[in-house]
């Protein structure tokens, strides 16, 4: 004859029967703890490769969830109320039951009621045979599947609101007469992060902030017809998040489809700058540009790895343009990585064709040279060495401390426009656009060209008498 299942089993199985079926998903996934401290550590700067290795997963795991989610963390990263159990408690029980203690005396050893561990064992258990057996990863799993409250997007609910989203976002252009104007044939989108020399879409484009303000102004007594620019982001960049398809991100300024975290961007390897190169470090003497000699730089970048350096002096404004052909067996030889670079502007070519054109200049009008942070001055040392000038690096994303050389570099694309091969152009010829930017009258000096300027700095320098200030 049968024997009765116990009170314990026909609760257990009372209590399965209420909820929905649930299909096995293999392996859990790690538990929201991991993946909360997963982009706790994308937001401090590290990347997915690194996230995931600190919370222990594998890396393709880490790229996976990082692009999937857009870059943008899909999870909200505050600790959850003492109020639920935590993946470390399920822990603690799966090892106390498998010791054969009690309901009450687990209840006691982690602090919380009897009542909460019966539910516990009960709801979260894993099935062996047709028998529960709790598993701390699998009540988590469990735990976190039965936790989540499925909202729909307020995009998805709302037509009205997600036409006028969508239309702002990624509308046709217009002539002021209402006609379309359909912009150029754009290759297919392939989920690239950005756009790389190549034609996009031409849309709206409004910014998802503009739309979200703009709609108060254009709805101002319909509730309705509200949304967080984050709210757009996120039906942009995450999977599954709303009506918006991944590839309206072409439709976006900068075209990512990846969020790119700030601290991320402000932690690029610079290992090239340390602390006695930067600009804190410059003398106080080229801030008010009274005394010559102190030069910001720069590269104008074209096609196929080619560049033109860009030296602008402080106090005169005068340019001279930095010659960097491509060397030897560059388009010939097949690419080597970490090999040497041959377009021209790697740290050795850099550091010669620098060099080349400041030994030319007095020893009192080459101080110093203010530079970005680009790599092709990782050799600063030596050139300082060979060069007699000083070198100081700005602050990350800082344009606005080499504002002469800002200046003169958009000058200079009237000249070498962007996506133009700019190794097309010799020595020679930079030489004739410098001269002819040296001969512009100048507001800032008082309708004088640099080249006076400059001739008027020389001529003080050779008189007899004048104390050197090199």
């Amino acid at each position: 004859m049968p024997q009765a299942p116990s009170g314990a089993r026909r609760q257990w199985a009372a209590d399965r029967a209420m909820r929905p079926p649930m299909r096995s998903p293999g392996r859990p996934e790690p538990s929201r703890a991991v993946q909360r401290e997963f982009w706790r550590l994308i937001a401090s700067g590290v990347t997915s490769v690194q996230a995931a290795e600190g919370v222990g997963v594998s890396a393709p795991v880490g790229i996976r969830w990082f692009r999937h989610a857009g870059g943008m963390a899909p999870l909200s990263l505050d600790e959850p109320s003492g109020r639920y159990l935590s993946f470390a408690e399920r822990e603690e029980i799966a090892l106390l039951k498998a010791q054969d203690k009690g309901v009450r005396e687990i209840a006691r050893t982690i602090g919380r009621d009897p009542g909460t561990i019966s539910r516990e064992l009960r709801r979260n258990a894993a099935t062996r045979n047709g028998k529960p057996v709790y598993r701390a990863v699998v009540a988590q799993w469990k735990a976190q599947q039965a936790a989540k409250r499925p909202k729909a997007a307020k995009l998805v609910d709302n037509d009205r609101l997600r036409e006028y989203v969508q239309d702002r976002l990624a509308g046709e252009v217009r002539r002021p007469d209402g006609t379309i104007v359909p912009g150029p044939a754009t290759p297919p989108w392939k989920g690239l992060n950005k756009p790389h020399r190549q034609d996009r879409r031409w849309s709206t484009a409004w910014s998802p902030e503009q739309i979200a303000c703009r709609l108060r102004v254009d709805f101002p007594d319909d509730g309705s017809m509200r949304i967080s620019h984050e709210a757009i982001y996120q039906s942009l960049f995450i999977e599954g998040r709303g009506t918006l398809k991944r590839e309206l991100v072409t439709c976006l300024r900068t075209g990512r489809a990846l969020r790119e975290p700030r601290a991320r961007s402000r932690n690029k390897p610079q290992g090239h700058v340390t602390a006695d190169v930067v600009l804190s470090e410059r003398p106080a003497e080229a801030d008010d540009r009274a005394v010559p000699g102190h030069w910001e730089g720069d590269l104008i970048i074209g096609t196929g790895r080619s560049a033109i350096g860009t030296l602008v002096e402080r106090s005169s404004r005068s340019t001279l343009l930095v010659h960097l052909p491509r060397l030897d067996g560059w388009g010939e030889k097949p690419y080597v990585k970490n090999g040497p670079s041959l377009g021209g502007y790697g740290a050795v070519a850099m550091n010669a064709a620098l060099t080349e054109a400041m030994t030319k200049l007095p020893e009192q009008l080459r101080k110093t040279l203010t530079w970005d942070r680009g790599k092709e001055l990782s050799g600063h040392a030596q050139f300082a060495m060979e060069s007699g000038t000083r070198v100081f690096f700005a602050d990350p994303h800082s344009p606005w401390q080499r504002p002469t050389n800002e200046n003169t570099n958009g000058l200079l694309r009237q000249y070498f426009p962007k996506g133009t091969d700019l190794s097309r152009w010799s020595a020679e010829d930079l030489e004739a656009v410098a001269y002819a930017l040296n001969n512009r009258p100048r507001k800032i000096l008082g309708w004088k060209t640099p080249a006076e300027v400059f001739e008027e700095q020389l001529r003080s320098l050779q008189q007899p008498g004048v104390a050197s200030t090199g």
